[in-house]
């Protein structure tokens, strides 16, 4: 995925970190049994000197985003943690790790909820 702004050196880090991210929350839903939950890391954003990854998270259902978004920021030091294990032979020095929500989603949603509505705003 071609991280827009990014230097080539950027993009080949945001892209490694947002497929292992991916693949340690996945597998930590399925350890801690929550059923009917999807995550997906939708960007992510790193800085130049590469200490700071900002991780743009996509929740289903919606309703339970913040929550986990809370639970997730709260072990984020155990997410680290595990990159590091996972990448210390690609990596020298894992970045700080920041999760938000993406909710780029919802917003696209409600556009086409409001579109299909009798009070079309556009007509």
């Amino acid at each position: 995925m071609e991280h827009s702004g990014l230097s080539p050196r950027q993009n080949k880090f945001a892209s490694l970190i947002q497929k292992e991210i991916a693949i340690l929350l996945q597998r930590q839903i399925r350890e801690e049994g929550l059923l009917k939950l999807l995550i997906s890391v939708t960007k992510v954003n790193i800085t130049a000197d590469l200490s700071i990854a900002r991780i743009y998270l996509s929740i289903y259902p919606s309703s339970q985003a913040k929550k986990v978004l809370e639970s997730i920021q709260k072990n984020s030091f155990k997410v680290k943690h595990n990159l590091a294990l996972t990448l210390k032979n690609q990596i020298r020095k894992i970045p700080n790790i920041n999760f938000f929500i993406d909710d780029s989603l919802d917003y696209i949603e409600n556009i086409d909820i409001a579109l299909k509505s009798k009070d079309n705003p556009i007509k």
